[in-house]
């Protein structure tokens, strides 16, 4: 892996996690209205989330449909150009969003990747699961070897 690229160029992007509490599934514009209405519906709960100790994300007034939609499709070809990996977390039985998962490169020269988790509120008993789902999957399916897991 060279020094600037985020993973091996041979390596193929797992796409999905599937417990029988969630489902993963790439992030992207098709998720747009039920993204904006998890995230909208939690915005006191995400802001306490391990991980989110800045305060900046989500936004305390919202975003419009438009502006959330250009998020999702940054997140999307981030994850096509693989500089990032966005995924959005889906009740399996409803496929309403429920959370999501964001794996970034990190800031810090200790760590290779930072992963944030949130879930709406009324989900709030799989933040723990959750994470520690998303832990096991990236010893077990992703190149990283030194993940931030923010606090988790």
């Amino acid at each position: 892996m060279s020094s600037d690229a985020f993973v091996p160029a041979d390596f193929e992007p797992p796409r999905s996690l599937v417990t029988d509490d969630f489902r993963l599934e790439p992030l992207g514009p098709q998720h747009n209205d039920s993204d904006l209405a998890a995230w909208s519906s939690s915005i006191d709960h995400i802001r306490a989330t391990p991980g989110y100790p800045d305060g900046s994300w989500p936004p305390p007034g919202g975003m419009s449909p438009e502006d959330n939609l250009a998020d999702l499709t940054r997140h999307a070809a981030d994850f096509e150009a693989r500089r990032g990996f966005t995924f959005t977390v889906l009740d399996p039985r409803s496929d309403d969003v429920i959370g999501c998962v964001y794996l970034y490169p990190s800031r810090s020269a200790e760590h290779d990747v930072e992963v944030q988790s949130w879930v709406t509120q009324d989900r709030s008993e799989l933040d723990g699961p959750l994470a520690d789902a998303v832990a096991g999957w990236l010893a077990a399916a992703w190149p990283w070897e030194r993940p931030d897991r923010r606090g988790r």
